[in-house]
């Protein structure tokens, strides 16, 4: 079934007949929230809301767990070294876009219907979750051209394949943790099986890698000699260098990221080579509609 779970008619039909709910439905991502806040919070803060008054009084459920985004707490403006972020840190108020907004706001909802209802939430604050299976283009069309470039790993590996520049925004000094599809899946399955209701954690890698370098290690694994064209820093985005804790996930949950940054690149190059077709016409579908509305295209997206 593909529905939506703001739907009432949709939450109806599906009952509350579950051990465990994996929360991941989402509005991505912080481009998208900022061209359409209103979007943003019907489809990534009232989606949440609507799911937790239905499930509050079942009697079956074990545990929910609610796809948290680590973007929220990193601390702001760190140019030189960054710390690991834990989950205990303060949360900013100064939040970067829409989507951060109603991440934090979705938190929230999860620790008071913990406390007031009872409903078994886990928070799994997700970094920069990459790998097999992410489609460039894909989905419905957001107006911007982030609906076709949205994650930086699947962008950089199709560019990089289809021989286009790798853009780098600000010099690539800022910095991410990126953890690889399968960890996120794992992480997931520790926090309904292991975790205590109402906890929070870090599904991370824990290791920091700059924008800069991500770009050099994709044509490396590529064999291409694309340029890499930098341009100036995102207005919008405060988050300059970060990444994850992994103290306490490891500690009570005992998780831990296997697939290290090269082997999980090399993966998602072979697959993304494998489905370059089904990519290409995501990608062109969405460059007939850019065109439309009065955006620059590439040539290639033009073709």
């Amino acid at each position: 079934m593909t529905a939506s779970i703001a739907d009432d008619r949709i939450l109806a039909e599906i009952g509350k007949d579950f051990d465990y709910v994996f929360h991941l439905a989402t509005y991505h991502g912080n481009q998208s929230s900022i061209a359409s806040p209103l979007e943003d919070h019907a489809n990534n803060l009232i989606t949440t809301l609507k799911l937790y008054e239905h499930l509050k009084d079942s009697q079956r459920l074990r545990k929910l767990v609610y796809a948290a985004s680590g973007c929220t707490l990193a601390p702001h403006d760190m140019y030189d070294q960054a710390a690991a972020t834990r989950e205990d840190g303060p949360v900013p108020l100064d939040l970067d876009s829409p989507y951060q907004i109603s991440k934090v706001a979705g938190e929230l909802y999860s620790v008071y219907f913990h406390r007031q209802e009872g409903l078994p939430t886990v928070r799994a604050r997700f970094q920069n979750v990459y790998g097999p299976g992410e489609i460039p283009g894909a989905g419905k069309w957001r107006g911007t051209v982030n609906t076709v470039w949205r994650n930086v790993v699947s962008t950089f590996v199709y560019r990089s394949l289809k021989r286009l520049p790798l853009e780098v925004d600000g010099g690539g000094e800022a910095s991410r943790d990126f953890i690889y599809v399968d960890d996120i899946v794992d992480g997931l399955l520790v926090c309904a099986a292991d975790a205590a209701a109402g906890e929070v954690y870090n599904l991370a890698s824990g290791t920091e890698t700059t924008i800069r370098e991500l770009a050099e290690l994709v044509r490396e694994l590529t064999g291409s000699d694309v340029p890499v064209e930098y341009g100036p820093r995102r207005p919008w985005d405060h988050s300059i260098k970060r990444f994850g804790s992994t103290e306490k996930a490891s500690r009570e949950l005992g998780f831990e990221a296997s697939v290290e940054l090269r082997e999980g690149l090399e993966r998602t190059i072979d697959w993304t080579q494998a489905n370059l077709a089904l990519i290409d016409r995501c990608v062109a579908r969405h460059a007939h509609q850019m065109a439309q509305a009065g955006s620059p295209v590439e040539p290639f997206l033009a073709a």
